[in-house]
């Protein structure tokens, strides 16, 4: 390598006076040495280490000859041999003081260039070493006793002590050295050569046609590098002045990782790994910006520092989202019909609903997804329903389960800012799914809670809202992401939890409970084949009978769905299993419904029957509950007293009791329309009774049942056998509808019910159930309670009836006589 030596230049620079090179003859062929990283002017003399083969015999040659030479500075300091086009042109003849060997075999010569600048037209010959024509560049003198001159001269000097003592890369005997040169040329052209400034700064020095230009240029030079080394110098005074011990390791780590950097190694490999990768995203300009602004930011933060991690695990965050990433859906009609009669029984709604989503979409390509809420009764079957509809469609399937959650940032995701940050749980799920499409379930979502740190409910707006969710804003992710594609589907027990304005935004489907014959047909093609492969028993060796089922879902069940009719089923197994344990051998169980008993033990649960009708004052009612259907019966008594009492018994709740006052108001207001005294309440106490009464109950439903109960009470006659009734009352006598018909109807059919009084409003609902369901029942649709007393109360009375009337009648003659 030609250049030059700085330790050694401290030592061997030494300034000399001008003379004239008398050898020097113009447009003469002249050896050409080219210097790397060194700009050589003149009246200085330099060492150089001579590094090049052919630079070595041009030094070799020349020192022998005493034979002057052209120094000029190559462009690159890559290149090993330079052509004319790879040279600056502007040089200087010097001579060859020395030649002697380092230590290291390294071969350095002392150049002394005491002659004017040359300019280098051609090279003529490249080996054995460069030669080229060279024409001397005159300089224009100078008149160094001016005002102007010393005042540039003192300028130079200060400039150039102030820069030794800011630099750190300047020997201190520079200082020395500059103190003691009064001569201008050999001043500017020492500093020119000895200090550290970029080469194209040199060169335009070089080219300066007088040294008034020169020293002009060169405080131009030197202000530059004496601020910026103070700018430095005080941005290190005042780090020193902030550095603690932690902030002192995470200094001397910056400088590793510059030391490191320099060497090619450190981060940059990864950094590269995560722009290859980003690189490959199909995602927005935006987001693409965005993700190079945290790569940039990532860069300057130590690996050692905490931020590091946080920040590399945001961008790995970025990176593991689905940007574009959409699967094929399957939109073959018949296909996912299969597939959801396969996995389910029943649910025609739901299923019906989804083939519709896929007709739609097969038509428009870009339509966006449906946001479903199926409520209903838990063990019906909702959640298992989204796996299924997933299925069909061919889509990721993912379940996010929402109960008890309380924190908006569970939806949203915390701000990068705070420790332990993360993501959502939208996103979260999309990057589980590893697709934008897939169908996510989000299961419990009326049991979403609130407190001070947030409403998840209110967050759930904007991701179950389809004008908004193409643009979700995740906090953590702090850009928006498309959610149009997603397919959600929520379930829920109860609506009354949810708020208005999320419920809006869904597509409600109810998923009601299922009968005793459904669940006995779910028993036969899921449950039990489930159980079989779970205890792991075979198919031959264990056989149910459908009356067998039947006795386990009538004694020992009370649900509206089947997760303890699977229990047992599961209990059932274990038993068998047991027994071809114990036994040795397996051998075939055929299991009826006597055989249940044996296995489950006595029976836990009696469904209610109907009771007949031999008493007045009591008619069956139907409820519904939160695990299906029942019938229920109201049971109203008379007793001799002051009158106007009325009494509530059977652990009802306010709307039930309201309930019965308006039924007995009605009453009081219509006695004409019963044949009642009109002073019979005065003398008669009223008690309305509803058995069970351990079990909460409330609603409007039994408001025309309580009505018709005590119309049967005060009249003493029969209600129609096989009869039951269910609807809400006004003050007018009114009759509203109510909801739970489905359950009702099933509940009274199975206590062997054949008529049921309903609200005219109500038939719609019963049109809506399945014909098989509702063999042997016949309904009565009514507008006003007179109907149902029409409908509901006989001519027969019962045995041993009081006539009231004719016993107030006698009261009055006695009192009179």
């Amino acid at each position: 390598m030609d250049s030059n030596n700085h330790e050694i230049a401290m030592l061997t620079e030494i300034p000399v006076e001008p003379e004239n090179l008398q050898f020097l003859e113009l447009d003469k062929e002249m050896p050409v040495m080219p210097l790397r990283n060194l700009v050589m002017f003149p009246y200085v003399v330099m060492p150089v280490t001579i590094g090049r083969p052919s630079t070595l015999k041009l030094v070799n040659a020349a020192y022998k000859k005493h034979q002057p030479i052209v120094l000029v500075c190559q462009k690159s300091a890559e290149v090993d041999d330079p052509g004319y086009k790879d040279l600056y042109h502007v040089g200087v003849v010097a001579k060859i003081l020395r030649v002697f060997e380092m230590p290291g075999g390294n071969t350095t010569a002392i150049m002394q260039s005491n002659g004017p600048k040359v300019r280098l037209e051609s090279v003529t010959r490249t080996r054995p070493y460069l030669k080229g024509m060279v024409t001397v560049l005159s300089e224009e003198p100078d008149d160094e006793s001016t005002d102007e001159f010393k005042a540039l001269m003192e300028t130079c000097k200060e400039l150039a002590n102030k820069y030794v003592e800011v630099s750190d890369r300047m020997a201190p005997d520079t200082a020395f050295a500059i103190k003691n040169l009064d001569n201008g040329s050999i001043l500017v052209n020492f500093i020119c050569s000895n200090f550290l400034l970029p080469i194209d700064e040199k060169i335009q020095m070089l080219k300066c046609d007088n040294l008034k230009d020169r020293m002009y240029r060169l405080i131009q030079v030197l202000n530059r590098e004496v601020r910026l080394a103070d700018i430095k110098q005080t941005i290190q005074l005042r780090t020193r002045e902030d550095i603690d011990r932690q902030q002192r390791e995470y200094f001397l780590q910056q400088q590793i990782k510059n030391i490191q950097d320099e060497l090619g190694g450190g981060q940059e490999s990864e950094m590269e790994e995560l722009r290859a990768k980003g690189a490959a995203k199909d995602w927005s300009k935006e987001v693409a910006d965005v993700f190079e602004k945290e790569v940039t930011k990532l860069e300057r933060i130590n690996p050692q520092s905490p931020d590091y991690s946080v920040q590399l695990t945001y961008l790995q965050t970025m990176l593991a989202l689905p940007w574009g990433v959409y699967t094929a859906d399957n939109l073959s009609i018949p296909n996912a019909e299969k597939t959801l009669n396969k996995d389910h029984y029943g649910l025609e709604k739901v299923k019906e609903r989804i083939l519709e989503h896929l007709a739609v979409l097969k038509l428009k390509d870009d339509m966006k997804s449906p946001i479903i809420c199926l409520y209903g009764p838990p063990g019906v079957g909702k959640t298992s329903l989204g796996r299924s509809i997933a299925s069909a469609l061919k889509r990721k399937y993912v379940r996010m389960s929402l109960g008890g959650v309380h924190d908006e940032a569970e939806i949203r995701g915390h701000r990068k800012t705070y420790i332990g940050a993360m993501p959502g749980r939208i996103i979260k799920s999309l990057i589980k799914a590893e697709a934008s499409n897939p169908v996510i379930i989000l299961d419990e979502i009326d049991k979403l809670g609130s407190d001070h740190r947030g409403d998840p409910s209110s967050a759930m707006l904007e991701v179950l809202d389809p004008e908004q969710n193409h643009s979700f804003h995740d906090n953590y992710l702090d850009v928006d992401y498309d959610l149009s594609k997603v397919m959600f589907i929520a379930t829920a027990n109860n609506l009354g939890t949810i708020p208005p304005a999320l419920l809006d935004r869904m597509e409600l489907i109810e998923v009601s409970g299922y009968i005793t014959e459904e669940k006995v047909e779910i028993a036969r093609r899921h449950l039990i084949p489930k159980e079989l492969e779970n205890n792991g028993l075979k198919k031959e060796f264990v056989k149910f009978s459908k009356a067998a089922i039947e006795y386990i879902v009538e004694n020992y069940t009370r649900e509206s769905g089947v997760r303890e009719l699977e229990k047992k089923i599961n209990k059932v197994m274990r038993k068998i299993a047991l027994a071809f344990a114990r036994d040795g051998e397996e051998r075939v169980h055929d299991i009826k419904p006597a055989d249940v008993r044996n296995y489950l033990g006595v029976p836990e649960y009696s469904r209610d029957k109907y009771q007949g009708n031999e008493y007045a004052g009591v008619v069956t009612g139907l409820a519904w509950t939160a695990v299906g259907g029942e019938i229920l019966f109201v049971e109203t008594s008379l007793s001799k007293g002051k009158g106007g009492r009325l009494t509530l018994t059977g652990n009802l709740g306010d709307v039930m009791k309201e309930s019965a006052m308006l039924a007995l108001e009605y009453i009081k207001a219509h006695q004409c329309l019963l044949d009642l005294s009109e002073d019979l309440f005065d003398h008669w106490n009223i008690h309305i009774h509803v058995p069970e009464g351990a079990i909460p109950k409330d609603g409007p439903s039994a408001g025309i049942t309580m009505a018709t109960a005590l119309a049967s009470a005060l009249t003493q006659r029969k209600v129609k056998p096989n009869l039951a009734m269910t609807g809400e009352i006004t003050l007018r006598g009114k009759v509203l509808p109510v909801g739970g018909i489905k359950e009702k109807i099933l509940a009274a059919k199975r206590a062997g019910i054949k008529e049921i009084i309903l609200c005219q409003e109500n038939r719609k609902d019963i049109e809506e159930i399945q014909p098989e369901y509702l063999k042997g029942l016949t309904f009565h649709y009514v507008k006003d309670i007179k109907e149902v007393f029409a409908l509901a109360l006989t001519d027969e009375k019962v045995n041993g009836a009081i006539d009231f009337c004719a016993e107030q009648q006698k009261k009055e003659e006695k009192k009179e006589s």
